[in-house]
């Protein structure tokens, strides 16, 4: 028999919810959709909620959106008395983490700080670079006055950056139904900074670039391709050149392809920083690919790193499709014995879908693929078993 839980603070709102939406918090997970909500009236836009099921029993307490499709992210089984003292507290535990995952090590200092539900911190992400830390606010709740000035006193506190950086998102402060605001400085004025990733450097402008800025999730990727690449190589979606700059240390020649010419050029500072010799193509991945094999070009080496190609799960049969055709060109431009670095950033995309499109592919070039490694996101962007959604990243790495 499961415990009773405190009753929750008097002030606090209650939110009911379908038996539905209470299996799938007593099964681990922590959002409720706004299908499950059976009422919430009366209750503001980003409040503190008591969460009940059906029959008024208190499931715990969580975080409201009156806009999201995801209305409710649980926050605690326990009643919150002190919603600021709890968000400084989890975000003191998320530091604590990283420092022990990441130690003194002195060759990486660009590490994702806080990972939304997989810290326990619904809404916000936090990634530093250097002295600079970046963040995302993506809730109601979390752009709150009370939320954010918690959070920007116990970030600048533990980590005493030079500057925190908002990075914001006009679609979603859209779907969150928030005013809408600018990127920009909350704490500091200096946003740009050079930071090391496994002893590699790259140039960083906290204002401009995708995400927050740079893809710290495929830190550990970046260091285990370069433990089996060599020969020629070609870094296909290649961005400001995470993958290729690692792979310069070890590779005879290599080339990095991407359609955006800004972040090329952000590329080849970042190759002039390292003191190396890369080749930035400004060109369609598919289109490339298919002249390269077409012309006959062959790699020892080859990179695959795109886009999210399935945003949403309606999207699925043709991200599928995409995958396919990027690793079958590839796949023709290999030497034997070559290595193929293959990833996904699509959720809706499962790991076994995506080693599949990567078997279908090989079978119809007629080549035999050894897995080597098959990896996913870097520790510091944790998975939570409960919570499939905070396991997005695949990344694949066999020989042909």
């Amino acid at each position: 028999m499961s415990p009773k839980l405190p009753s929750p603070p008097s002030s606090i709102p209650i939110v009911k919810i379908s038996r539905r939406g209470g299996e799938r918090l007593k099964a681990g997970h922590v959002w409720v959709y706004r299908s499950d909500v059976a009422s919430a009236d009366g209750v503001l836009p980003g409040a503190l909620v008591s969460v009940a099921d059906e029959r008024g029993k208190v499931l715990g307490t969580a975080l409201y959106s009156s806009a999201s499709q995801i209305a409710i992210r649980m926050l605690s089984r326990e009643p919150v008395a002190d919603l600021p003292g709890l968000l400084r507290q989890r975000i003191a535990e998320a530091i604590a983490y990283r420092e022990r995952l990441l130690g003194k090590s002195g060759d990486t200092n660009a590490y994702r700080v806080i990972f939304s539900e997989a810290d326990f911190l619904p809404g916000l992400i936090v990634d530093r670079y250097n002295d600079l830390l970046s963040l995302q606010i993506l809730t109601q709740a979390m752009d709150t006055e009370t939320a954010r000035t918690a959070l920007v006193a116990e970030l600048s506190e533990k980590l005493r950056p030079t500057a925190i950086l908002e990075r914001v998102e006009p679609r979603i402060r859209e779907l969150e139904q928030l005013p809408a605001r600018d990127s920009g400085c909350l704490l500091g004025e200096k946003s740009s900074t050079i930071f090391t990733m496994n002893g590699v450097q790259f140039h960083y402008d906290g204002l401009e670039g995708q995400k927050t800025g740079a893809f710290l999730d495929q830190r550990e990727n970046y260091a285990a391709a370069a433990q089996y690449a060599r020969g020629e190589a070609l870094d296909v979606c290649c961005y400001q050149g995470g993958f290729a700059l690692h792979l310069a240390k070890v590779c005879a020649k290599v080339t990095g392809v991407d359609s955006s010419r800004p972040a090329l050029e952000v590329a080849e500072q970042n190759a002039a920083l390292n003191s190396r010799e890369i080749e930035w193509i400004e060109a369609n991945a598919f289109d490339l690919l298919r002249d390269y094999a077409a012309s006959g070009q062959q790699f020892d080496t080859i990179v695959l790193d795109p886009p999210a190609f399935a945003k949403s799960k309606k999207n699925l049969d043709t991200a599928l499709r995409g995958y396919k055709e990027l690793n079958l060109r590839a796949l023709k431009m290999l030497k034997p014995g070559g290595i193929l670095v293959t990833c996904s950033c699509s959720y809706h995309v499962s790991g076994e879908d995506f080693l599949a499109v990567v078997a279908a592919s090989a079978r119809d070039v007629h080549r035999n693929l050894r897995l080597l490694e098959n990896r996913v996101q870097a520790k510091d962007h944790p998975i939570l078993m409960q919570v499939p959604e905070t396991a997005y990243l695949k990344c694949l790495i066999v020989g042909v």
